[in-house]
């Protein structure tokens, strides 16, 4: 679903462009805003896109060029005022494989996702291992405060 499919707004919507089924979008948006309110963007008007492996696999190629699968995508737009300032693409496929094999519930796999890519709109990054624990840091924080059990196990 690309964005001139979608209807202007300047509030944070969710889309379902996926047949799998996880999460209500009434707790997706509670997580994306507390997510955008700790990194201190909390009026940010975001899309977030649930999408499917193959679907976010070719946006990573298309945007950057890299066809391997992935998780989740956040991208800033030119704020034109007719639309949301960024788009969170995040592959429901993956949060649901990845919480089966870690024994995790879906819906914390995916408050996750939902996070992070806020977290990268909000200037965080995880290439190094500095920035890397750094926004560890604030996913936890974010996800204890929405009251989400910790996850010990590492991510990979």
């Amino acid at each position: 679903m690309s964005r001139a499919d979608r209807p202007r707004s300047s509030a944070a919507r969710v889309y379902r462009a996926s047949a799998r089924k996880l999460g209500r979008d009434r707790e997706l948006l509670r997580v994306l805003r507390a997510a955008l309110a700790h990194g201190g963007r909390g009026g940010l008007a975001v899309d977030l896109v649930l999408v499917s492996d193959r679907r976010l696999a070719a946006l990573h190629a298309q945007f950057l060029g890299d066809p391997s699968p992935t998780d989740v995508l956040a991208f800033e737009l030119e704020d034109d005022g007719t639309g949301p300032a960024a788009e969170i693409y995040v592959s429901l496929d993956c949060a649901w494989r990845t919480a089966r094999e870690r024994g995790v519930a879906p819906e914390r796999e995916l408050a996750l996702y939902i996070v992070h890519g806020a977290l990268h709109l909000c200037g965080h990054d995880d290439h190094a291992v500095r920035a890397r624990a750094r926004m560890r840091r604030a996913e936890r924080t974010v996800l204890r405060a929405l009251g989400y059990a910790d996850d010990t196990k590492p991510h990979p």
